[in-house]
């Protein structure tokens, strides 16, 4: 997704939250059964703003990132679309990295394809994996198929070529058309046989039909294992498609109890009309989700991602003060979770998206630096996080307090968080029992928790 109209197709789905429609019901009693690889388990993805994310602006100034970010803990690097951009009907001066011109080439804004390769086995070798930003569901304005192989698009009631919402610089594709199937599983193909990646993000992944992810997975699958994310909350393309989602449900209850409880600033600021929700609205979530979706899916949590930060604002409008709450749920709840470029080091500033942006990170390391640090060798040293363990949530007299556990043979994780903007007496009846024998991930300290809880305080407690 990439414009602004896209937040208010989100929080529509909030206000929608608490019942799904009836499409989206009932797929609990089947198993996910795509052949997602063992190491996304303990997996932390990063989302990588090549236009943005450093001086240069390219392939080469990110490969240079590369051991910072493994020594930071991330195992997967996302690429935005790396594709040239259309110019015809281009929003801005550089255009989106959405309008695709020609889904086999590079982007000379960001390089050549030797450059993608040697980034691809840099990152290889230093024990991380890559996925690209693919968009299926539209070409660019000016892409060679809207002329050689018109047949593709999708037509409206006036038999036109168009782009989804107001979208005028791409046009949406038709996959009721076969030739179009195998012209977008042959450019699918193309990354991981040629440059070795290993695997996707499928942009609007829920607008186009998920019988052709199911017929274009085993293809890729057959060239080498894969990673599919799906940039969608659509449960069936769970059941063989794809590995993971976006936890989008998840983060629109973050930032209904942000907005609830006076710190999301950037709600205030546009009169959103979030729906009041405390912290008892995530175990909620998670118990519809058990019903709606297929055992054994994988979500994707966030606190924030190319699409917030530059339409609905920085995780610190979001947030606030809870900032730092939020994102430890975001590691801690059951899924996979993810950072986005400048996130380690604080970086609070809306990226443009459709110019080079004068504003770009310093990746000098700080207090975030060490705080992601820590969240993501929690990550990684404890299998009771692994992102299918389930989480037990344990009764608290106060709403506002969330409490849960999450176990895998003998490693346990205990996570206290009051989610709220005024201190809180923390009680615990029999939980108090799973304390034994554990320790403050970020002090490494066992002894007993406080009586009171800090406004947005968190304890993460781990054997």
């Amino acid at each position: 997704m990439k414009l602004k109209p896209m937040a208010a197709m989100l929080l529509s789905a909030l206000c929608a939250l608490p019942g799904a429609s009836a499409a989206d019901k009932g797929l609990g009693h089947l198993q996910a059964s795509s052949p997602a690889p063992e190491w996304l388990e303990s997996a932390v993805i990063y989302e990588a703003n090549l236009r943005q994310g450093t001086p240069t602006r390219d392939f080469k100034g990110l490969q240079r990132e590369l051991p910072r970010l493994r020594d930071l803990g991330v195992d997967v690097i996302w690429l935005m679309p790396i594709h040239p951009i259309s110019k015809e009907q281009r929003k801005g001066t550089l255009g989106s990295y959405y309008a695709v011109q020609d889904y086999k080439a590079v982007n000379p804004e960001f390089g050549t394809i030797e450059d993608a390769k040697e980034f691809v086995r840099t990152a290889h070798s230093l024990g991380m994996k890559v996925i690209l930003d693919e968009v299926c569901n539209h070409t660019g304005a000016d892409n060679a198929w809207i002329k050689e192989h018109p047949g593709r698009f999708a037509r409206n009631d006036k038999g036109e070529m168009y782009g989804p919402y107001d979208w005028t610089d791409v046009c949406k594709l038709d996959y009721t058309n076969p030739d179009t199937r195998a012209a977008m599983i042959d450019a699918l193909s193309f990354w991981v046989k040629d440059v070795d990646i290993d695997g996707y993000r499928c942009d609007v992944a829920g607008e186009v039909q998920t019988d052709f992810w199911e017929e274009a997975r085993p293809k890729l699958q057959a060239i080498k294992p894969v990673m599919m994310l799906a940039e969608a909350a659509k449960p069936e393309l769970l059941l063989k498609a794809f590995d993971v989602d976006y936890a989008w449900p998840m983060k629109d209850v973050f930032n209904a109890i942000a907005a609830t409880k006076g710190v999301n600033s950037w709600a205030v600021k546009h009169d959103e009309k979030r729906p009041s929700m405390t912290a008892q609205d995530i175990p909620a979530l998670i118990e519809r989700q058990k019903k709606e979706y297929p055992a054994g899916s994988i979500h994707m949590n966030m606190v924030t991602n190319h699409d917030l930060n530059s339409w609905e604002g920085t995780e610190f409008d979001r947030f606030g003060p809870a900032t730092g709450a939020f994102a430890v749920l975001s590691y801690t709840l059951p899924g996979v979770p993810m950072m986005y470029t400048g996130q380690e080091v604080g970086f609070n500033h809306a990226f443009e998206f459709f110019e080079a942006d004068s504003i770009t990170p310093s990746y000098t390391a700080n207090e975030f630096t060490t705080f992601y640090e820590v969240l993501n060798s929690l990550k990684h040293k404890n299998r009771a996080l692994d992102a299918r363990v389930p989480a037990t949530f344990h009764k608290n007299a106060d709403k506002d307090i969330l409490v849960f556990s999450r176990e895998k043979g003998d490693n346990r994780v205990m996570v206290i968080a009051n989610l709220s903007n005024e201190s809180r007496k923390l009680k615990l009846g029999q939980e108090a029992a799973l304390l034994d024998g554990l320790a403050d991930c970020f002090t490494g300290v066992a002894g007993p928790l406080p009586e009171t809880l800090r406004p947005w305080q968190y304890i993460v407690l781990t054997k």
